[in-house]
């Protein structure tokens, strides 16, 4: 049975009315596969932030302590409530709980938005990059919700890489929706490319996204030019190798690694690691 027919949503109305400090309520979550779910949670009205930054939640560990984490926010910053994507760790002090979260729950969020994945930290060009692997697709599902991306850039291109088809359906059917979306269709239409392949089970593309940049399959595959340092910016956000690898890929492609207060032609998520 393929994994996505046991998919379960879960949702219901419920107050936003936090009895602990810095807690949110649960109000909808997604079990994607066996290790893989997203879960929406009230948003603080005093919460500003960026498309693409991540903050600190978790939960109240047994020793009274929280026990928190950085997450990459995957909704839009325009969106009413917040919505995050994580991996199920069996083991994991802080995800091994996380993933038993239901509706009514509350979670702990330090309202506290950082990150280096925004489009300030950019220098203006004409085609935008999104390198992800697994979970590090979060920030790009809220920049790729975000007008402002399709106001600064003629073209977005996603690249995210899984080991099986299953661990893609979160970006993928997110990115299918968008050009209906009533509120940012107008502005992802015939701007948007998407480029999903896995590494381990078969799909219409496989390989690692750096091998795909290096052999150039993936600019063959498209129909595009090279990446090119004058035109192109560039966001990664996966494992910490992959992140290596990929500063070595783009800087081989002759762009330079920016920051919030130094832009430049791409930037690494560095807090993040998914």
């Amino acid at each position: 049975m393929h994994m996505t027919e046991s998919l379960t949503v879960t949702e219901i109305s419920v107050p936003k009315v936090p009895t602990l400090p810095d807690a949110q309520t649960v109000t909808a979550v997604t079990h994607w596969t066996d290790r893989l779910f997203s879960f929406r949670v009230s948003r603080p009205q005093s919460l500003r932030f960026r498309s693409g930054e991540f903050v600190m939640i978790g939960l109240m560990g047994e020793n009274g302590k929280p026990l928190l984490r950085a997450y990459s926010i995957a909704s839009p910053s325009w969106d009413e409530e917040l919505e995050f994507y994580s991996i199920k760790v069996p083991d994991g002090p802080l995800t091994s709980k996380l993933q038993h979260i239901a509706p009514g729950d509350q979670i702990i969020l330090r309202p506290k938005p950082v990150g280096t994945l925004v489009l300030d930290a950019l220098l203006p060009g004409k085609r935008l990059w999104f390198f992800a692997t697994g979970t590090g697709i979060a920030p790009f599902a809220s920049l790729m919700r975000d007008p402002e991306t399709y106001e600064r850039y003629d073209e977005v291109i996603m690249m995210h890489t899984c080991r099986d088809v299953a661990e893609l359906d979160y970006g993928r059917q997110l990115v299918e929706s968008l050009p209906e979306d009533p509120l940012i269709g107008e502005f992802v239409a015939g701007k948007l490319r998407y480029y999903p392949t896995t590494t381990r089970e078969d799909s219409a593309h496989m390989g690692r996204i750096t091998d795909n940049l290096t052999s150039g399959k993936v600019f063959a595959d498209l129909g595009i030019a090279p990446i090119n340092p004058e035109t192109d910016r560039g966001m990664v956000c996966g494992s910490l190798d992959f992140n290596t690898d990929m500063k070595a890929v783009l800087e081989g492609f002759g762009l330079r690694e920016g920051a919030n207060s130094d832009p430049a032609e791409y930037v690494v998520e560095k807090a993040f690691v998914g």
